[in-house]
């Protein structure tokens, strides 16, 4: 950018700070999961039954990533506002921000995924996309009202944008009585309901009640960020493999089934550990991890992470079940095939489409800004 386009810029324009070395990586991390799981799921009938060898039933667990990412989501809007005693700096230009980062390249998604599930492969369990689908998937409601989905993925964007309504109201009582409260308000209320009303196991909407806790998780993490140094000292990566140990038992005892038909549970067990990890990374300790996280293939991975995961899902049933399933059936042979080819074409894909639909909307904050740097 040169120096006079710097000079004419306005704040809204004007570079953001440089992130945490290491979310990036993070970040890229869980959408490669989520689009190894899903080739994984597409491959071996029967999830959440698994039918595929022992050594890959790692992979069936695509719903904790999806956790991690809103812990990640609470954790980067927070972080601002932490060092900046818990302040929004501003509901409009907060509501504006999220919907010039997430829109752009979430609408450009939705038509995607509208030509392919109604030109090539419509996705499973699910009617066509209809003119509703077009409307309810466009507003983000997906979480609030059912429709045929185009992207079996998108409803954790409905579940996220449904999330940042909280965030002014988290900060508030932040700002007012402290982390430990925010985080009773958040959790108290959603434990108390789903032990007295258990969510049902194939749950697919009203979903963002149930990740309240996870989110306010990455909003308090942001806080030890902020905290003094005795605080940023402590061995927070340990603290985060303690906390790992009994999701990770319920786990590994109960079974992939069991964890599908417990998310509630797991959801919040596995939480704090992840916002431990996150508090870790953030605070340099140890370096290694850092380190190892901003490593240049896992940077540029994160770079187009939230291109990877709108894009990836059409993809993966399209090549899945029109093009492997028909030569190699299901198994291990489809499922290498699909990891190849769909994995592949959807790294190459998210790569030219964040190039399109993503990165101009990071480098400039506001249409003007993108004429003039198009003109």
């Amino acid at each position: 950018m040169s120096e006079a386009l710097l000079e004419r810029a306005t704040p809204a324009e004007t570079p953001a700070p440089p992130r945490i070395a290491g979310l990036d990586g993070l970040r890229g991390l869980c959408a490669l999961y989520v689009l190894l799981f899903h080739c994984w799921a597409y491959t071996f009938k029967g999830f959440p039954r698994s039918t595929g060898p022992a050594w890959l039933d790692w992979l069936g667990l695509g719903r904790l990533a999806v956790v991690f990412f809103l812990v990640l989501s609470g954790f980067s809007l927070a972080v601002s506002a932490a060092r900046n005693g818990w302040r929004l700096g501003g509901l409009r230009r907060f509501v504006r921000r999220r919907a010039w980062r997430i829109l752009p390249p979430y609408w450009a998604a939705l038509v995607l995924s509208l030509i392919i599930t109604l030109t090539v492969v419509r996705m499973p369990h699910s009617g066509p996309p209809n003119g509703k689908s077009v409307i309810v998937f466009g507003l983000l409601l997906q979480d609030l009202v059912r429709a045929p989905t185009p992207n079996g993925a998108f409803w954790s964007i409905s579940v996220e944008a449904l999330l940042y309504l909280t965030f002014p109201l988290l900060l508030l009582i932040t700002r007012r009585a402290g982390i430990a409260v925010t985080l009773l308000c958040a959790t108290a209320p959603v434990i108390a309901y789903g032990l007295i009303n258990p969510p049902p196991a194939d749950a697919a909407r009203h979903l963002a009640w149930q990740l309240l806790p996870v989110f306010a998780a990455g909003v308090a993490a942001a806080g030890i960020v902020a905290a003094d140094d005795a605080v940023r000292r402590a061995p927070w990566l340990w603290m985060s493999m303690a906390a790992a140990v009994p999701a990770a038992a319920l786990i590994v005892i109960r079974g992939g089934g069991w964890v599908v038909d417990n998310y509630f549970t797991v959801d919040l067990a596995i939480t704090p550990a992840l916002a431990l990890l996150v508090v870790a990374l953030a605070t340099g300790r140890p370096a290694w991890l850092a380190g190892l996280l901003s490593a240049r293939p896992l940077a540029w991975l994160g770079s187009f992470s939230y291109s990877l995961y709108l894009i990836h899902l059409p993809i993966v049933v399209a090549i899945s079940l029109t093009v492997v399933a028909p030569r190699f059936g299901h198994g291990l042979t489809a499922f290498a095939v699909t990891t190849v080819v769909a994995g592949g074409v959807s790294l190459i894909g998210a790569w030219l489409f964040a190039k399109v639909f993503e990165f101009p909307f990071q480098r400039h904050r506001s249409f003007a800004a993108l004429f003039r740097r198009a003109a």
